[in-house]
């Protein structure tokens, strides 16, 4: 899998069909830095493979997407489907509880 990385241009256009990943992180938070290393190794199963996108925004150069999804703690990981959120989680979150709530928003 493979994680990507957006700004406010290319934001939308990556976000606006099927179900989405969006970790809000910044370079200078530990815990985000434990969040990224999760990201990195999580692998998705074959049903959801293909399926979803997974992607981070650096709230420090990308400040309107944290103020437009109301991010205020990071990391803030956010399920899209469509470009709509259907999902927060806030703080660290393990790859299975990640791969479920992608799971149940796939469905």
């Amino acid at each position: 899998m493979t994680v990507e990385h957006w700004d406010e241009q290319g934001f939308d256009a990556a976000v606006a069909a099927g179900v989405t990943l969006v970790d809000f992180w910044a370079t200078w938070c530990g815990p985000c830095k434990m969040q990224g290393g999760i990201l990195d190794k999580m692998e998705l199963p074959e049903d959801l493979a293909g399926k979803v996108r997974v992607g981070k925004v650096d709230i420090d150069q990308t400040p309107a997407l944290a103020v437009r999804f109301g991010v205020q703690t990071i990391p803030t990981l956010i399920v899209l489907k469509g470009g709509e959120p259907v999902e927060r989680m806030v703080g660290v979150t393990p790859a299975a509880t990640l791969v479920e709530k992608l799971r149940q928003a796939a469905l």
